[in-house]
């Protein structure tokens, strides 16, 4: 009784509930025993400046870098010799690179615009003013004949002025003696 399999759960059936929990008992050593350690133990790295020795660097790599530095101090004397003056002048005028076809575009629309124009100048007039004129003086004449008082005697006539009555006269003084800038 003693090697018998003790589930921890009730179950239906212990021999496949047994051969369940040795698996995962399986996965889970399997994984205990690929874990690496959370906490670094290795120590600090060795700085750069310890690591490599300038001293003890080969005689080709010190006379590339003086050589280097000797180019540098010559840069910078003449720096300080040339007053720190800074060539920034281009010599180059700034031109559009579609110009060409704008200025082409350009001169199309003015050829197009004098043909244009040209056609409207040497057109003719499509409106007849000698026949309107005529038919405006026979319009005219008519309007006369038909009506009452003619048109052309009343800017002839004279006007006639009326001698004014007693009483108007007083009217008049009246209302000249209440607005003077009416008179």
């Amino acid at each position: 009784m003693h090697r018998s399999y003790q589930p921890l759960k009730p179950v239906t059936n212990r021999y496949l509930q047994h051969r369940w929990d040795l698996n995962q008992y399986e996965l889970h050593r399997r994984k205990v025993s690929s874990t690496l350690p959370v906490v670094d133990n290795k120590g600090m790295r060795t700085p750069a400046h310890i690591q490599l020795k300038p001293k003890k660097l080969p005689d080709q790599r010190r006379s590339i870098i003086d050589r280097d530095n000797r180019l540098l101090a010559s840069k910078l004397a003449h720096i300080v010799c040339s007053e720190g003056l800074v060539d920034h002048r281009n010599q180059y005028s700034l031109r559009s690179l579609n110009g060409d076809k704008r200025r082409e575009e350009l001169l199309q629309v003015g050829l197009q615009n004098l043909a244009i124009y040209r056609r409207i100048t040497c057109r003719q007039s499509e409106y007849r003013r000698q026949l309107w004129s005529d038919e405006w003086e026979r319009t005219e004449r008519r309007r006369d004949d038909i009506s009452q008082h003619p048109r052309g005697l009343a800017g002839k006539q004279r006007k006639v002025k009326f001698a004014a009555t007693p009483t108007e006269k007083l009217g008049t003084q009246r209302n000249s003696s209440k607005c003077p800038q009416c008179s």
